[in-house]
């Protein structure tokens, strides 16, 4: 008489057990219901913030709720990664991933967060070159020209950045290097500081976005004198590559979309393919172009993997060229 009532107690068992899941599975499907967050660890203005209301702008679009912006900067981009680190995982913040955060898991000896074990990787957006811009009062044309200039002026040649460890400084020190020349690092509190004062003649030489460089060049306010990608930029096809003068050189900067580890797989996949939806739009098209930039479009594996070499990478640049945390 009583094993009725015992399988009626397994069957509620059962379904109290499943209840969680598929209260995710119902999150998943209503995702989203209220407005998103992008956070972005760096100032407004700066490339990865005109990025994030780049494409920030085409998600709200496909979402149909508010996507919005919110700059932490701060500390090398960690600020901004540990707030998305300690988000619920729920899809309704996300963080703007850089070369920063790949570049950070070795400059920093100690931070809150292991980025790849606690950022679940979402989908890739953009991909530029930096270029090696200068003043034009500076009277090398050319790297080759740069490079007797520095080495006949060692220490005597400024080269700004948009914060230690950030991808203007490694693309600095990373030529450098390579070049066997000495410069002085000046790291600014963001980007904008730092064009601001190479326009001014205040710094000698930097290494920028095209998205936050190429107005300038194409005014005359700066001189550009090689492109760090692998390839020629369509936006700036006469300017040559660093490659072409020191071989082996090559940097880019990317930019991409990561979630709170545990962010349920259906949220991740709705947001990646609306991503890849926003990058395929004509307008998007255009648009990247003019930025100096081609669409990453990857499955939240393939960014994963971008990640990963990237941090492996900037780890030997890092310890080679004894790089030190400014915390």
């Amino acid at each position: 008489m009583k094993l009725p009532h015992r399988r009626r107690f397994l069957h509620l068992a059962a379904g109290v057990a499943a209840i969680p899941g598929l209260s995710r599975m119902a999150g998943a499907q209503d995702y989203p219901s209220r407005p998103v967050q992008i956070i972005v660890g760096l100032p407004a203005g700066s490339a990865t913030d005109i990025v994030a209301r780049l494409v920030g702008q085409g998600l709200s679009e496909r979402l149909g709720q508010p996507v919005i912006i919110e700059n932490r900067p701060g500390v090398g981009t960690n600020i901004g990664t540990e707030a998305v680190v300690r988000a619920p995982a729920d899809g309704y913040t996300l963080l703007l991933v850089t070369p920063a955060n790949a570049i950070n898991a070795t400059l920093y000896d100690k931070l809150n967060f292991n980025f790849i074990r606690d950022i679940t990787p979402v989908a890739g957006i953009l991909r530029v070159a930096n270029v090696m811009t200068v003043h034009p009062s500076i009277s090398a044309h050319t790297v080759p020209e740069f490079i007797a200039y520095a080495k006949a002026n060692p220490r005597k040649v400024n080269m700004a950045s948009s914060g230690i460890g950030l991808a203007p400084h490694v693309s600095g020190e990373l030529f450098k290097m390579m070049a066997g020349i000495d410069m002085v690092h000046v790291p600014y509190r963001g980007g904008g500081p730092a064009l601001t004062d190479l326009i001014a003649g205040q710094v000698q030489v930097y290494f920028p976005t095209t998205v936050a460089s190429i107005e300038y060049i194409r005014a005359g306010k700066l001189r550009a004198l090689a492109v760090t990608a692998a390839a020629r930029s369509e936006a700036l096809p006469d300017i040559p590559t660093m490659a072409e003068f020191v071989p082996g050189y090559e940097v880019s900067t990317w930019y991409g979309i990561g979630a709170p580890k545990a962010t349920p797989a259906e949220i991740v996949e709705k947001l990646n393919k609306e991503i890849n939806a926003v990058l395929a739009e004509p307008k998007m098209k255009a648009r990247l172009p003019d930025l100096g930039g081609d669409a990453l479009a990857l499955s939240p594996a393939e960014f994963g993997k971008l990640i990963a070499e990237e941090t492996e990478k900037w780890a030997k640049v890092v310890k080679f060229a004894g790089l030190v945390s400014p915390t």
